[in-house]
């Protein structure tokens, strides 16, 4: 796990939770994962106790849990909980679609922000089978992000924001699927046509692509535990 040491600050707790919340997101700290206090002060150049604070904000948040005597681990991917982020997400995203295509029907999306979204598809063309997962994660999000910010509706985000992790967490699995990873980024495309073109499909489109996402994952995750729980 490769994390820069971080500045001692006034607000270091939320540095340190946000530097620990992004390693579980993108397994740096793995599912299941014994926690190690001092292990991860020492990596992050910093006490033990504003690790020990930020660890209570992600036990809050689901990402870390109590193993007894054993002190904390990383929570598992829950199949059932997945499947109700990614419920919640459908909504979520769809609405963003249509608010952004309307918008743009409109005439009210600034035309930065429709070059933004050009971009992040162009620089997707690049990828190929040697590209790592967290870089496909990272554009991923940026898609989705950059729909958001074109809905005009922040809320959209901050309902989403306590659900990232979990959701990025799951992202590693289907991204890592061939032929998944090429069919995530032609919907993306769509989503991308219709809402540029002011076309209100944009929402059934988004919405769409997130429930087959969510659809990957479960089945991923639970293939997984049978395949552990048969062994």
């Amino acid at each position: 796990m490769s994390m820069e040491l971080i500045d001692q600050s006034p607000i270091l707790v939320d540095r340190v939770y946000d530097r620990l919340r992004q390693a579980i997101a993108l397994a740096d700290l793995a599912p299941g994962e014994r926690i190690r206090q001092a292990e991860l002060a020492e990596r992050l150049g910093v006490s033990r106790q504003p690790v020990s604070h930020a660890l209570q904000l992600l036990k809050r948040d689901g990402l870390v849990e109590e193993t007894g005597r054993k002190g904390l681990k990383v929570t598992e991917i829950d199949p059932v909980h997945l499947r109700q982020i990614y419920q919640v997400r459908a909504a979520l995203d769809g609405l963003a679609a249509g608010l952004a295509a309307a918008r743009v029907a409109e005439g009210t999306v600034p035309e930065a922000e429709l070059r933004r979204l050009a971009a992040i598809l162009k620089e997707a063309e690049r990828f190929d089978g040697d590209t790592p997962v967290a870089e496909r994660i990272s554009l991923d999000v940026a898609f989705h992000n950059q729909v958001i910010v074109m809905s005009g509706n922040r809320r959209i985000a901050e309902t989403l924001e306590p659900q990232f992790s979990h959701m990025t967490r799951s992202m590693r699995l289907v991204l890592d699927i061939g032929g998944f990873r090429e069919t995530a980024w032609e919907q993306h495309r769509e989503i991308a046509r219709l809402i540029e073109a002011g076309d209100r499909a944009a929402e059934e489109a988004a919405r769409a692509h997130a429930e087959n996402a969510g659809r990957e994952t479960e089945a991923r995750l639970t293939a997984g535990r049978t395949l552990r729980n048969t062994a």
